[in-house]
Formats: C-alpha cells, structure tokens, sequence
C-alpha cells in the first residue's frame, strides 16, 4: 500500500505538503521513513538522482518518484505493491497539481506548509488502497508487454555516495585554506611575530661575516 507520499520543490529541495494521514501519527518507523523522503528530495536538488522518474529501494519498502516542471511527487510503499500503479498515483497527483496557481508554491517559505496540497493527496490516496478495484485493475492491465523504463537504485548506496562526495568536499576545503599561509589569519599572526626576528638575524648574521671578512684584510 502507499504509506507516506511528500510532494517537494525541487530547486531548494523544501517539502510542500505530506501524506495528511500521517500528520497526527508519526511515530519512529515512520520519522526514519520520513527523513529518508527528505534527504531523497534534497539529493534531487543537488542533481545527484536524476530529474525523471526512478524507484529506490529500502528495507522492505521502495520510494518512487517523478519529477515534473520543478516538482517532485514522491511516495513510499511496500514492495508488494505494483510498481506500476504507484506511478499512475504520483501521475493523478501531478494532474491535479497543474490545476492549481504556480505562484503558490514559490512563496512557501516553510516546509510542509501547503495545507491545500495535503487535502488533494488524501483524496487521491484513497483511490489506490485497494488494488483489486476494477480502476486499478484496468490500469494495470493497460499496456501490459510495455514495460516501465523507469530507473532503479539503493537507498545505502546514494547515502554511501553523499558520505564519499562530501568527504571529499570537506578535505578540499581544509587544503585550500592551509595552503597558503595567508589564508590563515593564525598562520598570519605567527609570521608577522617572527618576521622581524627573522630579518634582524639576517643583518646580525650578515654583519657578522662581513666584520670577520674586514679582519681578515687587515691581517
């Protein structure tokens, strides 16, 4: 069945509206499956996951998803589910979606917030509970030597990828602000200290073999 479906904006990865029959329920599981929905959307708006449609597995769970026109319509279900219908629910969400007024969703500024879209999930959840109903039946019968070209990934491995990508982001940072001693206001403050001392022991330095050369001419 679908279990948590978060529709999200793509280009700042920010959470519009969720699944409403979750909203007084959270619990554990469901946070964990939650987050994961987030950090899915916000990889899509680094484009680290393809601005298309895929399915990612977790656990016993899969979440699909499909990107349209800046808008990423994601669901959670169980792996029993067909694949294919799932796509036909976050398609009915992007139809309605298109109904409603664009500028809407760019002045959101807080997650979740979208009340108006939380109420047009429920409605067309409902419609997909039960897969043995003649509608969804038709739906899955349509086309059915077509198969879905639809791409397909592990949740722990784009998370092991994040992990790698910003491990290495972390080290180029720390190289280019040590390298040069400049860009280190510490580093900074330790060579105007010593700089002076430095310069002077030249000069003692270079006195003094100048002072032993001259005694040596006068020998």
């Amino acid at each position: 069945m679908v279990k948590l479906t978060i529709i999200g904006r793509v280009s700042d990865g920010m959470p519009l509206a969720q699944c409403p029959r979750f909203v007084q329920q959270e619990n554990d599981v469901l946070l964990t499956y939650k987050q994961q929905a987030e950090f899915i959307l916000k990889e899509i708006s680094l484009r680290a996951l393809p601005f298309s449609r895929m399915t990612i597995l977790v656990d016993h769970h899969c979440f699909n998803y499909i990107v349209e026109n800046g808008i990423c319509f994601l669901t959670l279900c169980e792996l029993s589910y067909p694949r294919k219908l799932a796509f036909h629910y976050l398609q009915d969400l992007q139809q309605e979606f298109e109904k409603l007024d664009r500028s809407l969703t760019d002045r959101i500024t807080k997650s979740y917030t979208f009340i108006k879209l939380d109420t047009i999930i429920g409605n067309i959840r409902k419609q997909y509970v039960d897969t043995r109903t003649q509608t969804n039946l038709s739906k899955l019968n349509a086309d059915r030597q077509k198969d879905l070209d639809i791409g397909t990934d592990e949740l722990s491995l784009i998370t092991e990828r994040r992990r790698r990508v910003g491990m290495i982001e972390r080290m180029m940072v720390a190289h280019r602000s040590s390298s040069p001693i400049w860009e280190s206001k510490r580093l900074e403050i330790i060579a105007l200290k010593r700089t002076p001392i430095t310069i002077l022991l030249v000069v003692a330095a270079v006195l003094l073999w100048t002072g032993l050369i001259l005694q040596d001419d006068f020998r």
